[in-house]
């Protein structure tokens, strides 16, 4: 669709977020200018417990391909999944020019390859200023849990506006300076007419603690152990990477990488330069069942507890190299995601089960966050000193307390924009309005090769089948005469064990003959009602004797 609202005044600049808002994940956000679009960002999320089979959710691509003659270019904050994930999926209905820091670029490369899709990947450094159609940006020094963060300041014929990206300050950070407050301190001196806020940690008091202090937690557990070490962490947490490494050299142990995502990261980061791993460290993991524990780390993915990451294959014994034993040590070196503490405290459950000696953020201080608690967004509100502020990255409640925060610091609150995806703000200089109209701003499920071919309907079904499992019931009809030849059949599948259900079975059996006896005469003329009918009958009759709810499926077949 193309939005209503003309461009009346020749400033006037649209900000459409697609994505990131209400959630954490598929963070896109499109900034328009007649005839100009600049994306920033392209991201996915993963999936919660109710969304049955799907791997990935992507951003609704849809505004921006009914407008692609108008996009000039993307650019990126930084290499996380939920900040490039979606780009392949993008690039497969766009050909969009990309812009980023050298890491985040070698990342998106490795998912084009993967995804045999090539595309225009500019590298570039902070603190460079570039042009992509009628926006001037100015990328700048951010600290956050990856290397080559950036904050973004945005030229706009209606006026400034700044975007944070993901960030926490870090005076002390592992590789690089600290965020750049000098160049934050003389935009806000200029006049920042809109700032776009992380909001991931908003309801945090205090500081997020600099990325060190892991280092000395993981320092006190080798210094002590024995064992073998396996720790699980985000593969594109870099630094956290690094840190474990330093530790293994550190105590005399090699290092073996498990986890697809995670040996490419490592392999990406040591030919960009943001790991430095001395020479005969790393070891393949084929060779580490001839190692005694003490001289071992494994460093791998599922530190969210993902059925299907290293981690968790290790624990159940499908992994083919690894399996937990007894006496292991697994640090889990993250915090959960929003929605997935259920996952990760069933992942610590088989890990103890398993033997194992499981240290994770509730006992340790084995992580720190790459988000800004309250002082430190604070901070940014106070160099920066946006005249409108929209807070981003975050569900409702961070978002909504982020916005608390502004108005803490005096921000009026009639000039705080808490959106969601797909609603627009109208921006004119020295004016930012919400707009009545909104473009689409859902979610695209894909599921295997399937891109948005799975919507509510098909995860209502799923949801259905989950819950109270499927009863099919199969007839041959005569076509000639209408009558019954074979059956009916109940198949039951997920509802009751057939063999141990015999009479249960067999009392569907008989509400399904009646009803078909019914349509005797109107067999032959309406085979949709006749189904209906069986389904409502078999279904009423089902709910009365077992107080369940399963799909009933009719399948006539004419002979």
């Amino acid at each position: 669709m193309k939005l209503t609202e003309t461009f009346k005044d020749n400033s006037a600049v649209k900000l459409i977020p697609l994505g990131g808002l209400n959630e954490v994940g598929k963070n896109l956000t499109v900034l328009e200018h007649k005839n100009d679009i600049l994306i920033i960002d392209c991201g996915l999320s993963f999936p919660d417990d109710e969304m049955f089979g799907i791997d990935i959710v992507i951003p609704d691509f849809s505004y921006l391909i009914k407008n692609k003659e108008k996009i000039k270019g993307m650019i990126l904050t930084h290499g996380h999944e939920d900040h490039i994930g979606g780009i392949p999926y993008l690039l497969k209905e766009i050909d969009v020019p990309i812009y980023g820091t050298r890491l985040a670029i070698g990342l998106v490369a490795n998912k084009l390859k993967e995804h045999g899709i090539k595309a225009k990947l500019n590298p570039i450094k902070a603190g460079q200023t570039l042009k992509i159609g009628e926006f001037k940006i100015e990328t700048i020094r951010n600290t956050h849990s990856i290397a080559d963060s950036l904050a973004l300041a945005i030229d706009t014929p209606a006026g400034l506006i700044f975007h944070t990206g993901d960030f926490k300050i870090d005076y002390t950070p592992l590789e690089g300076e600290p965020m750049d407050f000098l160049r934050l301190a003389k935009l806000g001196e200029r006049g920042v007419l809109l700032m776009l806020g992380d909001s991931t940690n908003s309801e945090r008091k205090g500081y997020t603690p600099s990325e060190r202090t892991v280092g000395t937690a993981l320092e006190n557990i080798f210094r002590t152990c024995e064992n073998r070490i396996l720790v699980a962490t985000f593969s594109s947490n870099v630094y956290r990477v690094q840190r474990i490494i330093d530790t293994a050299v550190m105590f005399n142990r090699k290092v073996a990488i498990s986890g697809r995502s995670m040996v490419n990261v490592v392999n990406i980061a040591t030919e960009l330069g943001y790991l430095n791993i001395p020479p005969n460290v790393i070891v393949d993991i084929n060779k580490t069942k001839g190692m005694k524990d003490s001289e071992i780390v494994i460093i791998t993915t599922g530190s969210q507890g993902e059925p299907m990451s290293a981690l968790s294959r290790m624990a159940t014994n499908e992994h083919k190299m690894l399996q937990i034993k007894r006496g292991d040590v697994v640090i889990l070196s993250s915090s959960p995601i929003p929605g997935n503490e259920k996952t990760v405290s069933n992942i610590v459950n088989r890990l103890f089960a398993k033997g194992a000696e499981v240290i994770y953020s509730d006992i340790a201080d084995i992580h720190v966050s790459g988000h800004a608690c309250a002082e430190e967004l604070k901070l940014i509100h106070t160099l920066i000193k946006p005249k409108f502020f929209m807070p981003v990255h975050g569900e409702y409640r961070h978002l909504r307390q982020h916005g608390l925060i502004a108005e803490s610091l005096g921000m009026p609150k009639s000039n705080i924009f808490v959106m969601e995806n797909g609603e627009v703000l109208n921006i004119r200089k020295n004016q930012v309005v919400k707009a009545k109209e909104s473009v689409p701003g859902g979610a695209v499920y894909v599921d295997g090769l399937g891109v948005g071919d799975v919507g509510n309907i098909v995860l209502r079904d799923r949801k259905l089948l989950s819950e109270g499992g499927l009863i099919m019931v199969v007839a041959a009809i005569d076509k000639a005469t209408g009558e019954v030849v074979s059956g009916p059949d109940i198949i039951s599948r997920g509802f009751v064990y057939v063999r141990e259900s015999e009479e249960m079975i067999a009392s569907a059996r008989n509400v399904v003959e009646a009803t078909l006896n019914r349509f005797k005469k109107d067999r032959k003329k309406d085979w949709p009602a006749m189904k209906n009918a069986v389904r409502n009958d078999l279904q009423n009759h089902i709910y009365q004797t077992t107080k369940r709810n399963p799909v009933i499926l009719p399948i006539f077949l004419e002979v």
